[in-house]
């Protein structure tokens, strides 16, 4: 996997990913509560082969993010993922600072 790391916009990344014929998948902050880094609205894009653009989490839950984006992929199924510190999940992904996401993941197209 790659990561760019300029200030770009992931939807105009996405739009263009998609555009050269790349499968997309957008991750969108949907709620938060807490310490969480990132607010509602914030955007990871990923294409089939895990390069990804932007961030949902700061680097807390992108990992975990990316690997159900790819499966959003293959399926066509969208997701909705949560992570917390009450979630079994937060102390591997990284969200021990607190705080609560929850984020959807859609293909594009």
């Amino acid at each position: 996997m790659t990561m760019e790391t300029t200030a770009r916009d992931p939807l105009a990344i996405a739009e263009s990913w998609h555009g050269e014929g790349r499968t997309v998948a957008i991750a969108t902050v949907i709620e938060t509560w807490g310490s969480a880094p990132r607010p509602v609205g914030s955007h990871l894009v990923i294409d089939g082969e895990g390069n990804f653009e932007g961030s949902v989490s700061g680097g807390c839950v992108e990992g975990a993010v990316i690997t159900e984006a790819l499966d959003v992929i293959d399926s066509g199924q969208s997701k909705m993922l949560e992570f917390g510190v009450a979630d079994e999940t937060a102390w591997r992904v990284g969200l021990s600072c607190g705080g609560r996401i929850r984020v959807h993941v859609e293909r594009l197209g």
